[in-house]
C-alpha cells in the first residue's frame, strides 16, 4: 500500500515536470517565431525607403534654395503693397510746445517818446499852450519783446497724390517684379525636381550595377564549387581549380567597390533630399525603359519657347527692366498733390492760454527743371540694361533650341542602343549557359566560362546604363519643356505665370 502511494506520487511529480518542460519549450519556440517574423519589420522600420514622389516632396520641403525663393516671393508681394501705398492718402499729426527762458527782442522806436512828441504837437497846434520846441524828446530805438513765454500748436495734415507718374509706374513695376519672383520660384522647384530624379535613378543604377556584379560573383562561386567537386573526383586538373578560384577573388574587390559606389550615391541622394547623413535610406523603383514620342522636333522646340521656366523668368525680367525705364522717365513729369491742414494753437505768459484754431486747403505742384542731367543718365542706364536682357533672352532661346535638339538625338540614339542591348544580353546569357555545359561535359575550359561571364556582365551593365541614360535624358528634356508635374507647385503660391 505504501509502495503504491509512493509510486503514484512519483508519477504525478514526473508529469508535472514534463508539463513544465513542455511549457518552457513552447515559450522558447514562440520567442524564436516572434524573432523570425518581427526582426525583418524592426530592421525595415529603421530604414526609410523612398519612392520617387516621396523623395521629390521631401526635397521640396527641405531645399534651402526653394526656401529663399519663397521668401523672395513674399518680399515682392510686400513691395506691391508698398507701391499701392504711395497712391493712398497720407495723414500726418504733429504737436509742438515751447517755453522761452529769455524772450527774443527786436529793436523798435521808443513809444514813450513818440507819445510825448505827438501830445505836445497837438497842444502847440491847437494853441492851448505856447509853442516850445524844447519840449520835444529825441526818438530812439529800444529792445522790445512781442512774444509770450509759452506757446503750443497741434496740427493734422491730409495729403493725397493726384498725379505722379513715378507712383503709377512704380505700381506696375512692382507687380511685374512679383510675377518674376513667382516665376523664379517655379524655376527653382523644377530644377530641384530634376536633381532628385537624377539622384534617385543614380542610386537605382548603383544598386543595379552592384546586383549585376554580385550575380557575376555568385556565378564565379558556383563555378568554383563545381570545379572543386570535379577536382575531388579527379575529373579536372588543379590548374582549372586554381583558375576558378582566381576568378572568384578577382570579382570580390569589384563587388566591394560597387558597394562603396552605392553608398556614395545614397550619401549624395541624402544631400539632395536635405536629410541627415546618418539616416539609413533606400529607394524603391526599377530602371525600366519608358519611351516617349520625340518625332516632332519642331513642336518640341515651340513648346520649349513657350513653357521653359528659364525663358519665362528672363522674359519677365525684360518686362521689369522696361518698367524701370518708365519709372526713370517719370522724373521729367510734374507731381500734383492736394492737401488739407487743421491747426489748434495757443500762447500765454502764464498758464492761462489764449487758444485759437485755423485750417487750410490747397494744391501743391512741383516739377524738376534741371538736376544736372541725372534723370537723363538714369534713363540711359535703364535702357542699356533692358537691351542687355533682350540680348540674353535671344541667346537663351538659341541655347534652349540647341538643347532640345541634342536631347532628342540622344533619346533616339539611346533607345536604339537599348533595343540592341536587350538582344545582346540574351545572347550573352545563352553563351554563358553553353560554356558551363561544355565544361561539365569536358569539351570546354575555364577560359570559356570566364570570358562568357565577363561578356554577360558587360552586356547587363551596358543595358542598364543605357536605360538609365535614356531616363535621365527624358527627365532633362521634360524640364527644358516645362513639363514639371504641376502638383509639385501645389505647396507654393505660384498662381500667376
Amino acid at each position: 500500500m505504501v509502495s503504491s502511494t509512493i509510486y503514484s506520487k512519483s508519477t504525478i511529480y514526473d508529469q508535472i515536470i514534463q508539463i513544465k518542460n513542455e511549457l518552457l519549450m513552447n515559450k522558447v519556440l514562440l520567442f524564436f517565431l516572434l524573432t523570425i517574423f518581427l526582426l525583418p519589420e524592426l530592421v525595415s522600420a529603421q530604414i526609410k525607403v523612398y519612392t520617387l514622389d516621396e523623395a521629390i516632396n521631401t526635397a521640396l520641403s527641405n531645399n534651402r534654395d526653394i526656401a529663399i525663393s519663397v521668401l523672395n516671393t513674399k518680399k515682392s508681394e510686400a513691395a506691391v503693397n508698398e507701391a499701392y501705398g504711395y497712391a493712398m492718402p497720407t495723414i500726418d499729426a504733429a504737436a509742438n510746445f515751447s517755453h522761452f527762458l529769455d524772450k527774443p527782442k527786436t529793436p523798435f522806436p521808443d513809444f514813450q517818446a513818440l507819445l510825448t512828441n505827438a501830445t505836445y504837437s497837438i497842444l502847440f497846434d491847437e494853441g492851448v499852450i505856447p509853442r516850445d520846441d524844447s519840449k520835444f524828446v529825441p526818438v530812439e530805438t529800444q529792445l522790445q519783446s512781442f512774444v509770450q513765454s509759452n506757446t503750443y500748436d497741434a496740427s493734422l495734415t491730409l495729403t493725397q497724390i493726384i498725379f505722379s507718374s513715378a507712383v503709377f509706374e512704380g505700381i506696375g513695376a512692382s507687380q511685374t517684379y512679383n510675377d518674376l519672383a513667382k516665376a523664379e520660384l517655379k524655376n527653382t522647384v523644377s530644377k530641384t525636381v530634376l536633381d532628385v530624379q537624377k539622384a534617385f535613378y543614380g542610386v537605382l543604377l548603383a544598386k543595379a550595377v552592384r546586383d549585376i556584379t554580385d550575380s557575376s560573383f555568385t556565378n564565379a562561386q558556383e563555378n568554383f564549387k563545381n570545379v572543386k567537386a570535379l577536382y575531388a573526383q579527379g575529373m579536372v586538373s588543379e590548374f582549372d581549380k586554381l583558375q576558378a578560384e582566381v576568378q572568384v577573388e578577382n570579382i570580390r574587390p569589384v563587388l566591394l567597390r560597387m558597394e562603396n559606389v552605392l553608398k556614395s550615391a545614397k550619401d549624395g541622394f541624402k544631400i539632395i533630399l536635405g536629410i541627415d547623413q546618418s539616416a539609413e535610406i533606400d529607394v524603391s523603383g526599377d530602371i525600366v525603359l519608358e519611351p516617349i514620342d520625340v518625332s516632332e522636333e519642331n513642336e518640341l522646340i515651340a513648346e520649349a519657347m513657350e513653357s521653359n521656366f528659364n525663358i519665362k523668368s528672363l522674359d519677365l525680367k525684360k518686362q521689369v527692366d522696361k518698367a524701370f525705364i518708365q519709372l526713370d522717365v517719370a522724373g521729367y513729369w510734374p507731381t500734383l498733390a492736394g492737401f488739407a491742414n487743421y491747426t489748434y494753437a495757443g500762447s500765454s505768459d502764464s498758464w492761462n492760454f489764449q487758444n485759437y484754431s485755423y485750417s487750410t486747403i490747397g494744391l501743391n505742384l512741383s516739377i524738376n527743371l534741371w538736376e544736372g542731367n541725372r534723370t537723363k543718365n538714369k534713363v540711359e542706364q535703364s535702357t542699356i540694361t533692358f537691351k542687355q536682357t533682350e540680348e540674353q533672352l535671344l541667346q537663351l532661346k538659341d541655347y534652349t533650341t540647341l538643347e532640345v535638339k541634342a536631347k532628342v538625338q540622344e533619346l533616339l540614339r539611346v533607345k536604339s542602343l537599348v533595343e540592341a542591348q536587350e538582344r545582346t544580353v540574351e545572347i550573352a546569357q545563352r553563351a554563358y549557359d553553353i560554356a558551363e555545359v561544355r565544361y561539365q561535359e569536358g569539351t570546354g575550359s575555364q577560359l570559356e566560362i570566364r570570358n562568357a561571364d565577363q561578356e554577360l556582365r558587360n552586356a547587363r551593365l551596358n543595358r542598364v546604363q543605357a536605360i538609365h541614360s535614356y531616363l535621365v535624358t527624358k527627365y532633362e528634356l521634360d524640364q527644358i519643356l516645362g513639363r514639371t508635374n504641376p502638383e509639385y507647385f501645389a505647396n507654393f503660391k505660384t498662381d500667376k505665370n
